[in-house]
């Protein structure tokens, strides 16, 4: 259920309560349940699958941004970024299902995972296993030019922990490109070799960085530049350039699947930051959702208020949406910014509030984490703790719902 925080009134849209409904009830409306099932190599976690009525294509982008060195490895001579973009497809034929992470990334994932996310289990998960609802490589749907969303992850997650919500709005009709921030997220694994990385590169980061300023800053800062620099690259592949560095081939039409014309963003936690001041600073984006991301810099001093960033201290002229949770454990962190953004911007902004539910239920953990519970690898408080109570029959319905319904309204498909 949902409710608006500023009045507590219990707030329930038809369209929500319908797609619920149809989930509880078995009917199509709504993602089948996604059950795990165990093998000799561990648990084998699935992903909801997507509800719109496109089949979707997926294909990985390395990116490299030669005009800035790495800003938390002085040894890397550039700033490389992965991408995956889920699309449209003509047809899925003859192509095989697109893994959630490469086998590099799954394996670190796997020893370092916990690392962000200590309630995860140290074994007995098949992390290379899971697999997506899109196929690698299939032709896209170029029939029109299609809205591009980007998505910033959260803070030391990778980007495929926001596949199912990414597939979900590419079988709606949208393209969409997932980011990952490397050295920010917790593993990236690399197509090519480069100075002073391995190929599979870990994150930098050990705690909480909203505990180090300087660090928070960084992160913020790099990861608005990595979604300005993804956007040029998007508007080259909407030329008819390739823009993977290594030259591998792209699927059929894809650049002509893009309107680099119309633009939204969406990001969980960090990535909720960095995809709201992305949107003050660059035009291109039209329409922004944050998932629960702070919109201030880091304190100082403990218990201190941190300086606003520029969209909190002087406001959006473009939808907001801003989405959070009743069980966020710094629920009260948010309340310098987003009282601020939502004062400034002349009823731009938005904010509704998911109930049962915490911090990752915004992302692929909705699904993943009641399935280890299930086969007893997570305990009720470590899932309560990273997604809330509410069954992911009701929790992945309802985040979807929000991001289609927003991004419908100020970026429609047609």
């Amino acid at each position: 259920m949902l409710r608006h925080p500023a009045d507590r009134r219990t707030v329930i849209t038809s369209a929500l309560a319908a797609t619920a409904g149809a989930l509880l009830a078995g009917g199509a409306a709504a993602p089948a349940a996604a059950r795990a099932r165990t093998t000799a190599d561990g648990v084998t976690l699935r992903l909801p699958a997507p509800t719109g009525p496109y089949r979707t294509g997926a294909a990985a982008l390395y990116l490299v941004d030669r005009s800035r060195r790495d800003p938390l490895e002085p040894r890397i001579p550039v700033r490389e970024v992965m991408a995956t973009v889920f699309y449209p497809a003509r047809t899925v034929r003859d192509r095989p299902r697109a893994p959630q992470m490469t086998a590099g990334a799954a394996a670190d994932f796997g020893a370092d995972g916990r690392r962000s996310h200590p309630e995860l289990p140290a074994s007995g998960v098949d992390w290379a296993a899971t697999t997506t609802r899109s196929r690698t490589g299939a032709p896209a749907d170029a029939a029109r030019r299609r809205p591009v969303l980007l998505y910033s992850p959260g803070g030391g997650d990778p980007r495929t922990m926001g596949t199912g919500a990414a597939e979900e709005l590419a079988s709606h009709g949208y393209v969409v490109v997932t980011v990952d921030h490397p050295g920010d997220a917790c593993e990236v694994e690399f197509p090519v070799t480069m100075t002073g990385r391995d190929t599979v590169r870990p994150t930098v980061l050990r705690y909480d960085p909203r505990t180090e300023p300087a660090l928070f800053r960084t992160l913020i800062d790099t990861r608005v530049a990595d979604l300005r620099f993804v956007l040029d690259r998007m508007a080259a592949l909407a030329a008819g350039r390739n823009p993977d560095a290594a030259g591998r081939p792209l699927p059929e039409h894809l650049g002509r699947a893009l309107d680099p014309r119309s633009v939204g963003a969406y990001g969980h936690s960090a990535g909720g930051t960095a995809v709201t001041q992305a949107m003050y600073q660059d035009r291109r984006i039209g329409a922004a959702v944050n998932l629960e991301g702070y919109l201030d810099r880091a304190p100082e001093t403990p218990g201190g208020e941190g300086e606003l960033y520029p969209v909190a201290r002087y406001g959006t002229d473009r939808p907001l949406l801003l989405l959070g949770t009743d069980g966020f454990q710094d629920r009260k962190g948010l309340e310098h910014s987003w009282p601020a953004v939502l004062a400034h911007s002349r009823g731009r902004a938005r904010r509704r509030q998911l109930d049962r539910a915490a911090h990752w239920v915004f992302t692929d953990y909705a699904s993943l984490v009641p399935q280890l519970q299930a086969a007893g690898l997570v305990t009720a408080a470590d899932r309560a703790k990273m997604v809330g109570t509410a069954s992911p029959a009701v929790s992945v319905p309802a985040v979807r719902h929000h991001l289609r319904a927003f991004f419908a309204r100020h970026l429609p498909t047609h």
